[in-house]
């Protein structure tokens, strides 16, 4: 044990020291946040504005449709020539069709292409005019269609908990999340544990390690000693990007917050009513995000989410060990990578089916077969849809797969790590695990 615990320490200390570790926790944080902030910033931002010509020759649109900040409207009704359209100053050009109120069918001419925003834009304006038209024509009250035409408004209960409304598929993206987070530590830090074996291998350091410390210890030792760096550099991550996130979203909303102010000084009342709807709409998404909290049980996602953190990665990077110390280049990985990597790929796939169908056979089976566990039962829990049998056979079924890897790992692990300029097979791989001593 106290050669396993030096070996976890030279690991730790030697990475922790290397200029590498101190530049991507830096560096991480950094380019997450960046991204993030960016894209908000992007995202608040105007975009491109696009006046858009409506060819209405058969007078259809009656009312006037809608302008945004992005999107402006011009109705004419004669036809427009492709050159006329060309050295206009409009940006867009949509023909109505011929007797679009029964076919609904129009063609959009652009000189620049539209966002997806300004495309649906334009799309509602348009079906919101025709459905006008439509209701002119058939005699009927607008307002009193408005009336009929209100969307259901369908709430989740469960019946066990009637008197809260359920939050299931939004728990549900909770846990993939921490799904995520899991698959991208257990690949990014069980490659590191191949490439620090392959590395030793090469360097024939290991034939020095290994005179005095059995195989087995050395390849545990490296596991739970990069798994500690790893660990370690991920809560700092988490812990600089939240700070940096958090201080340039206050500084960003702050600039909002002083504009809004400017503009309440000359406001009209349209703009009132809608800077009212907005935080009104802002205090119901925090009570529902409230709401949703109060529904998921953190200290047991918390704790399942550790169980399944540490027993996924020593599963995975006792496997990567092995592989690392059977071939003696990174090319030759890929063949014996493929298997490894193809479960996690799948439980990835598998978690976001689950957001969406929790029921189905394949989640209840990837949930608990061992190499996609770790990942799918983490948005079951979080959904509360795991039954606790199910759960502890889950946790069961991955302990004692764990024991059996590593075990297999570890013989491969102590006659490949010794093998020189031997292009390995999996018939090689398979006699080593019956070699005895």
């Amino acid at each position: 044990m106290n050669k396993i615990k030096l070996i976890i320490w030279r690991e730790f200390i030697t990475r922790v020291r290397k200029p590498s570790f101190l530049i991507m926790t830096i560096l991480g944080p950094v380019l997450i946040a960046g991204g993030l902030l960016l894209t908000t910033y992007i995202a608040s931002q105007e975009s491109t504005t696009h006046h858009v010509l409506v060819i209405d020759k058969e007078g259809v649109i009656g009312t006037k449709l809608q302008d945004t900040e992005s999107v402006k409207f011009f109705i004419d009704g004669q036809a427009w020539s492709d050159s006329s359209f060309k050295s206009s100053p409009y940006t867009v050009r949509v023909n109505l069709l011929p007797n679009v109120l029964n076919v609904p069918q129009a063609d959009l001419y652009y000189k620049s292409l539209p966002s997806e925003f300004a495309m649906n834009t334009i799309r509602n304006e348009l079906e919101k005019a025709i459905e006008q038209a439509k209701l002119r024509d058939a005699n009927i009250d607008k307002e009193a269609y408005d009336r009929v035409r209100k969307p259901l408004d369908l709430k989740k209960f469960d019946i066990e908990k009637v008197s809260t409304q359920s939050f299931a598929q939004e728990r549900a993206v909770i846990g993939f999340f921490f799904g995520y987070f899991m698959f991208i530590f257990i690949f990014m830090y069980g490659v590191q544990v191949m490439r620090g074996v392959m590395e030793e291998k090469q360097n024939r350091v290991v034939e020095v390690l290994i005179s005095s410390v059995k195989p087995f210890q050395l390849m545990m030792g490296k596991i739970i000693g990069i798994a500690l760096v790893g660990f370690i550099q991920f809560m700092l991550w988490i812990i600089i990007t939240t700070t940096m996130v958090g201080v340039g979203t206050s500084v960003l909303m702050a600039d909002k917050f002083d504009a809004a102010a400017l503009a309440e000084q000359g406001v009209t009342a349209e703009v009132q009513a809608e800077l009212m709807k907005q935080d009104a709409a802002s205090k119901m998404d925090q009570s529902k995000i409230f709401a949703l909290i109060e529904q998921v049980n953190i200290p047991l996602v918390l704790g399942v989410f550790l169980f399944y953190f540490i027993c996924g990665y020593l599963l995975y990077s006792s496997l990567l060990a092995a592989i690392g110390s059977a071939v003696d280049s990174e090319t030759d990985t890929q063949q014996f990578m493929f298997p490894v990597t193809v479960p996690m790929i799948v439980a990835i796939i598998i978690a976001q089916m689950a957001v969406y169908n929790p029921e189905s056979p394949a989640v209840l089976w990837c949930s608990l077969i061992p190499f996609t566990s770790p990942i799918v039962m983490m948005v079951r829990v979080a959904m509360g849809s795991a039954p606790i049998w199910q759960l502890l056979l889950s946790m069961a079924l991955l302990i004692a797969t764990f024991i059996f890897t590593t075990w297999v790992a570890g013989r491969i692990y102590r006659t490949g790590i010794l093998m020189y300029g031997k292009k390995v097979s999996w018939k090689e791989m398979g006699k080593w695990l019956f070699y005895k001593g």
